[in-house]
């Protein structure tokens, strides 16, 4: 990679995209200014306080830590544009009005520096237009940089080059999104709406137009569009309802107004129901009406055969879920073609449009189909691209299908298909290992080369790309341990294998072998697989045994789940845990364990016992006991529960860790700990890391073996905590008793303040606690209730 760098950067706009690239930035912790017009009375910088305000009201959080909101600082254009010469980048991401841009540009540009990059959050205006309005001098280094909502958690970029954008430019952008921000980035064509939106809202104009035409509910066809065909939950309605309905038909008219000679433009409109629904104010999910309404706790959907809401019970038809829920994709198409079904005819009509729309449009909107299909997994949230899922269904037969309905006057538009689906294309489909097809060039592009990308050793693939498999070096039913030859053939990785990567016997006993295998035969160990790093032990194995009443074999499983962790935790060689996803209860406990953790920004670790009526027993509290100790050590004091204070209310109420930031701030990593903003970059970091602490001459860690533990006073202190919940009405009785035992744990025991004990003291009382805990009738209600309904009870 080259030295590239944005040590600082503007945002121009403080709206909900604005405020929320700024968010992002601040999140990588990149120093960012964000602009809006100055208010017209009081404070100058009103505008985008308010904005800044609302960062930290807002759910899901686009703020990592609350403490990222201090890396923005407030300014407007009237007062501060003199601050735009220290940014390395600059954003604008105003309103979609051409003239309002061009007048920001000018206004600016005299402020910018030479070596800046002026980038455009436009989700759809001409990229070489707008750059008209910039000097000559700046134009090289302008272009598009389209985020989509929300930015921090959504993964696609498109970057959108103008005639005159500086080629290495754009490379060093791409590969700074990607690694610095954890960006999927799509090469977007200066087309309307460029990739995503064009596909996307095509998508969702074909499922109005047959939502309609077959008259079904706007809540059938959400059931009908969501998760059982790899949508996601929000399905086509409700996404138009958090998009905003007025943005939605902003798009819909860009479309419209931009792209006379489509074939598809006669349905390049905003439906008259949509209309008056944004004419009443009625605008989505901000105006908390819209397609679906709230009554109370009752959601409610709008029926345009009544006028009016009625309350949503939507239901896909038996015959139909029974053809979605056939594995055999070529079949399954078959039979929705074939079906009578309303709800039957309708999906194929909106996977047979799309089909149509992408291959028709496939020359002038992307350099090839996987960029089609990144596009919309990684900016719609679909499961597979429309490529995809067209290949995966047979190529020949479903062109063959698509044809019959074009010729038939079925389509939406009666354009032929493009000649390549029926060439050398038919035969192999779109994506091959060499590469994916591009109608532009006729020929089949591989990947992109820039080192960034090797980076990712596992990057996200589509249908028909090959992976890198690694060697098998052991494996049991629960765990398989391997490595990577063509990376570094010293480092052993242990993934676990299990269904959402629960830590039942095998696992336990399969990481002790793979920590044993390591130390004979390898430099160090990382522990990796995709997410969900862990959802904890496998609570199965555990009500199966409280039903045989067989607590005994329970206290010796919690003694063997201790001897795993102190395993990773001394072994002879590093053991660094690459985690991504959920990391709950015994997860969180071995990450805990390891010599060092990589953690992706997306990764939400706690010790969740609490809400199975547990407390945690693999090392967690004995962990925080050492942790406590070795701080009060340093302080005046000397006072163990002052450290322990924050982190027993943290087991207590099972609180888990909004991102990989706040992972560091609740406890469960540590400051050295690297947070990697790109998922796909977590396993070669974290061998990285592992060779470099390798190198560095790791030595196996000693057992601390004076520790002092704050023992009844702190266990007295934290009585007076939950005594004080407990008549709020906050907890209840059992949860009292749960909270207790974890303050015995924390603690160190019922022993006297100032104790100083061993870790296996530690790892004894917390043993002994958790399984008198699952004798505990209340427990085990709550482990029942959360095995039946995925749900925690509140007993």
């Amino acid at each position: 990679m080259s030295n590239f760098y944005v040590r600082k950067a503007a945002v121009l706009g403080a709206g909900v995209m604005g405020a929320q690239i700024a968010a992002h930035f601040a999140n990588a912790e990149v120093p960012v200014v964000l602009f809006d017009l100055p208010a017209r009375d009081g404070d100058a910088n009103a505008i985008v306080n308010r904005a800044i305000d609302g960062l930290r009201k807002l759910e899901p959080s686009p703020l990592a830590s609350r403490d990222r909101v201090a890396y923005i600082d407030a300014a407007n254009y009237s007062q501060h544009l003199e601050q735009l010469q220290g940014c390395d980048l600059i954003i604008e991401a105003i309103a979609e009005k051409t003239e309002w841009k061009d007048d920001l540009y000018r206004q600016i540009a005299p402020f910018v520096s030479p070596d800046a990059i002026i980038a455009s959050n436009t989700s759809g205006l001409s990229i070489n237009r707008l750059s008209e309005a910039l000097p000559d001098a700046l134009r090289s280094r302008f272009c598009g940089i389209h985020f989509f909502n929300p930015p921090r958690y959504m993964q696609l970029v498109e970057l959108i080059a103008t005639r005159r954008s500086d080629p290495q430019l754009l490379d060093n952008l791409e590969s700074w999104l990607v690694s610095r921000l954890g960006k999927g980035i799509v090469r977007a064509l200066d087309t309307p709406n460029f990739v995503a939106n064009r596909v996307g809202v095509f998508s969702m104009l074909a499922v109005m137009h047959h939502t309609e035409r077959l008259g079904l509910g706007f809540d059938v066809v959400d059931a009908l569009t969501g998760p059982i065909i790899g949508r996601p939950k929000s399905a086509t309605y409700r996404t138009a309802d958090v998009v905003g309905l007025d943005t939605l038909a902003h798009v819909i008219k860009t479309m419209q107004d931009t792209l006379p000679d489509d074939p598809w433009h006669g349905h390049y409109a905003v439906p008259a129901w949509l209309s008056t629904l944004i004419a009443s104010g009625a605008l989505g999910q901000k105006t908390r009406c819209g397609i679906f309404r709230k009554d109370g706790r009752t959601i409610k959907v709008l029926d345009l055969a009544a006028q009016d809401y009625r309350e949503s019970v939507a239901e896909i038809d038996p015959a139909v879920l029974a053809i979605l829920r056939n594995r055999d994709q070529a079949e399954k198409f078959t039979q929705l073609r074939a079906s009578e079904h309303p709800q039957a005819q309708f999906l194929w009509a909106i996977f047979r449009d799309i089909f149509h729309y992408a291959a028709f449009h496939l020359a002038g909107i992307a350099d090839n189909a996987r960029d089609i299909d990144f596009a919309m997994r990684w900016g719609f949230g679909w499961a597979q691209g429309p490529f995809e899922s067209w290949q995966a269904a047979g190529w020949q037969a479903i062109a063959e299908a698509v044809k019959a309905d074009v010729d038939a006057g079925r389509a939406m538009s009666p354009a032929a298909l493009p000649a390549w689906v029926f060439g050398g294309v038919a035969q192999r489909g779109v994506h091959t290992p060499e590469g994916s097809y591009s109608a532009s060039a006729d020929t089949y592009q591989p990947r992109s080369t820039l080192p960034v990308y090797q980076r990712q050793i596992f990057p996200e693939r589509v249908l028909g790309e090959q992976a890198a498999a690694g060697c098998t070096v052991w494996e049991n039913e629960g765990v398989r341990l391997w490595k990577l030859p063509q990376i570094d053939e010293g480092i052993a990785i242990v993934s676990v294998t299990t269904r959402n990567h629960t830590l039942g016997r095998d696992v336990i006993i399969g990481l002790q072998h793979a920590v044993a295998r390591a130390e004979a035969d390898f430099h160090a160990l990382v522990l990796w697989h995709e997410a969900p790093f862990a959802f904890g032990a496998n609570l199965k194995e555990v009500a199966e045994a409280i039903a045989a009443g067989q607590f005994d074999l329970l206290e010796k499983y919690v003694a063997e789940f201790q001897n795993t962790a102190m395993a990773l935790k001394y072994a002879q060689v590093p053991v660094v845990a690459a985690v991504q996803g959920m990391a709950l209860g015994g997860g969180c406990e071995f990450l805990m364990h390891a010599a060092k953790r990589v953690i992706a920004l997306e990764s939400y670790i706690g010790l969740v016992e609490a809400g199975v009526g547990l407390i945690p027993a693999g090392g967690g509290c004995k962990e925080f006991a050492i942790r406590a100790a070795q701080q009060a050590a340093r302080t005046a004091g000397n006072d163990p529960f002052e450290f322990i204070q924050p982190v027993f209310m943290t087991i207590a109420m099972a609180t888990v860790s909004k991102s990989g930031v706040q992972a560091r701030e609740l406890g469960f990593a540590v400051d050295s700990d690297k947070i990697v903003f790109n998922a796909n970059e977590l396993l070669y970091v974290a061998l990285r890391e592992a060779r470099a602490l390798a190198e560095a001459g790791h030595c196996a860690r000693l057992s601390p073996r004076r520790i002092k533990v704050a023992g009844r006073t702190g266990i007295a202190n934290c009585e007076m905590m939950l005594a004080n919940m407990k008549e709020g009405g906050m907890i209840s009785a059992h949860d009292y008793a749960v909270a207790r035992a974890a303050a015995v744990a924390l603690c160190g025991g019922d022993i006297e303040t100032g104790s100083l004990v061993d870790e296996q003291w530690l790892l004894s009382v917390e043993r002994k606690l958790f399984v008198e805990l699952l004798k505990n009738e209340k427990t085990q209600q709550r482990i029942r209730h959360t095995l039946e309904t995925g749900k925690p009870l509140r007993n």
